[in-house]
């Protein structure tokens, strides 16, 4: 009796071993399926402007040391084709599966769900070597959290958040989330660009810091006119819209530095209103910086140094007819280009004296996925990997552009190409523009227009412009 009780303790124990040993097997057996599913090849399409395959290749290829099995198909397309060919590659199902998006873009692509937030974690498989005597290479599964939105605070400069992080509450849990639609590889920002020559020659020996007499005076020195009041030579650029590079951004980096609430959090457009921590209710920054920026077209002025006959701003001071200009680093080689020969330097845009803050305007793309991709989890792990410091340094180093991450700037500071900028990244901010910033930039043009042409209702006119601007806000 007893052998037969010995019996069945060794078969039900054989049993549960056996039982465990398969269960063991499946989940093995499944484990490997899935790291398989994860290994099998994938090809992400990125879409990008500007910046060429050589440019991205060294990027790319540290990708792919990593992860082998993901290739990257990239095309560079003309700017001035770009948002078209992208909707019309939507609208087909034929989209990329990363794409570029100017900063002032990313609110209108949130909208109409053209891209889809960053996922808390994401899994992906890696080649790893085992073995001692015989190595081979084994898939290894790992599982790693995203940047969230501290992480977005804490690694990029302060402009990034605003513009790619957003507050969103579930609908099902009612809990608050913080999502994040966009990684950049750089920021640009405003500089002043000035000609040494007719700086030199006008007893000038460096460029205000500052918006005050000093660069008023400066720019009445290196003004001249001809004996029937043409402009020959400009003190700076000025007043104008259509024929002045990034106008409306000029306008808005000054309605900042001015105290001008561009736009609250609820997507409201302020810049017209009198914010509320200003004591002095009477006076309106927005339309004061509209003000002091019309003067240099205004004839009647002493500061008179531009109007609509002449050419582009860019053209004229690499021409060497203009002495201050402001542009951002990216038209750094055009100007070089046009006038090899050209004295200039730069020097930081200038502020409001007795501000306690600099206030500069960034101006950037961010690298995005796109909400129709079949591969968003590799999407986004590409994106994250190449927006980090080791890979976006390749980056910046290649294009000389000025860098999105806070432990970057110092690096860059003592470059003389583009150290002001980059000096700049820090204290810059954006604005959203609404679902079409090219006709908000229209609005503002039509702003500094109606000033220019001689309307006396500034208020009205700058009200009219608000509104505009905020009908391409509401829109969906």
């Amino acid at each position: 009796m007893e052998n037969k009780k010995a019996i069945l303790i060794i078969l039900l124990v054989i049993i549960l071993i056996g039982g465990g040993y398969f269960t063991i097997i499946s989940l093995s057996a499944f484990q490997t399926q899935k790291t398989q599913a994860l290994m099998k090849p994938v090809t992400l399409t990125y879409w990008r402007v500007y910046d060429g395959a050589d440019v991205m290749a060294p990027l790319i290829e540290a990708y792919n040391r990593i992860h082998p099995f993901v290739t990257i198909s990239y095309k560079k397309l003309r700017y001035d084709e770009y948002e078209q060919e992208l909707l019309e590659a939507f609208a087909t199902d034929k989209g990329p599966d990363i794409f570029s998006i100017h900063n002032t873009w990313v609110g209108k692509y949130k909208t109409k769900e053209f891209i889809t937030p960053l996922p808390s974690q994401i899994t992906m498989a890696y080649p790893t070597i085992q073995g001692t005597i015989k190595k081979q290479i084994v898939p290894e599964l790992r599982t790693r959290k995203s940047l969230n939105s501290r992480d977005i605070e804490n690694t990029f400069v302060d402009a990034v958040y605003d513009d790619v992080v957003y507050k969103e509450t579930d609908k099902e849990t009612s809990k608050v989330r913080y999502d994040i639609y966009g990684l950049p590889l750089f920021v640009d920002t405003l500089a002043m660009y000035y000609n040494r020559d007719l700086f030199n020659n006008a007893g000038i020996t460096a460029p205000s810091q500052y918006w005050n007499k000093k660069f008023q005076q400066d720019v009445k020195k290196l003004t001249k006119q001809d004996a029937r009041g043409n402009i020959i030579q400009s003190g700076v650029a000025l007043g104008g819209s259509d024929n002045i590079d990034r106008y409306s951004d000029i306008l808005a980096a000054l309605m900042m530095q001015n105290g001008t609430e561009m736009i609250d959090e609820f997507g409201r457009v302020k810049f017209n209103t009198i914010p509320e921590d200003i004591q002095d209710r009477s006076y309106n920054p927005g339309l004061g910086a509209v003000q002091f920026y019309t003067d240099f077209a205004n004839p009647g002025k002493e500061v008179y140094s531009w109007n609509d006959e002449m050419d582009n701003s860019i053209d004229l001071f690499a021409d060497g007819k203009v002495a201050m200009i402001f542009a951002y680093s990216y038209q750094l080689p055009t100007i070089k280009a046009k006038n090899p020969k050209l004295d200039f330097s730069l020097s930081k845009l200038p502020q409001i004296e007795g501000n306690d803050k600099s206030v500069n305007l960034a101006n950037y793309w961010v690298e995005v996925v796109s909400n129709k991709s079949k591969e968003k989890d590799v999407a986004w792990d590409f994106v994250q990997f190449i927006t980090k410091a080791n890979q976006a340094k390749l980056y910046i180093e290649k294009t000389k552009k000025p860098t999105a991450l806070r432990e970057l700037v110092n690096e860059q500071i003592d470059d003389l190409d583009i150290g002001i900028f980059a000096d700049q990244v820090l204290t810059a901010r954006s604005w959203y523009r609404g679902n079409n910033a090219t006709a908000a930039e229209g609005y503002i043009g039509d702003l500094v227009d109606s000033v220019n042409y001689g309307q006396d209702d500034l208020e009205g006119i700058i009200n009219l412009a608000a509104k505009k601007i905020q009908q391409t806000i509401n829109e969906k």
